[in-house]
């Protein structure tokens, strides 16, 4: 039986909904296939601890991307190419997210990267404060404005805000 996981969370750590119920799911004799290494973890630590568990418990696991399989009866060859493959997924992830933070620095330096857009016309904000003044629970007011308690209190410009 064919069984496909779909994570929609970042591959940056190991702790992902999905993948858990895979690594719950598989069995021996089973083969896990994957896009690419940098779907299956981000860091090259990670990788390897996932395939080499995968393969402890005789799970083959294909990477379609770079044409390669790994059944834990790997020759030297195989695991360098693992870690040098994963290095490389690893080294593109740090390139993305610097050249991310570079384009944002100059965005900010343009006046292009403001951030959202407030949810609250100006008369909305000043109704908002009378309401709070006059003693209106944060929860009725988030729920009269449409907005979210957290955004109550950033409206209100308070460092107080409930517990999550």
């Amino acid at each position: 039986m064919d069984r496909i996981f779909t994570d929609k969370a970042s591959g940056k750590d190991t702790c992902r909904p999905q993948l858990a119920e895979l690594l719950a799911f598989v069995r021996e004799g089973d083969t896990v296939v994957v896009h690419s290494m940098d779907r299956l973890a981000r860091n090259l630590d990670d990788l390897r601890k996932l395939v080499q568990q995968l393969n402890q418990r005789g799970v083959r696991v294909e990477f379609l991307k770079e044409s390669l399989t790994f059944t834990g009866e790997d020759s030297p060859m195989s695991r360098l190419l693992l870690s040098v493959m994963g290095a490389f997924a690893e080294f593109e992830r740090a390139l993305i997210r610097e050249r991310q933070r570079e384009g944002i620095a100059l965005a900010k330096k343009r006046g292009a990267y403001r951030g959202r857009k407030r949810s609250l016309t100006p008369e909305q904000i000043a109704e908002l404060q009378r309401r709070a003044d006059a003693g209106d629970s944060k929860a009725v007011l988030s729920r009269d404005f449409g907005i979210s308690r957290v955004s109550v209190y950033q409206y209100l410009g308070s460092t107080d805000q409930v517990e999550r």
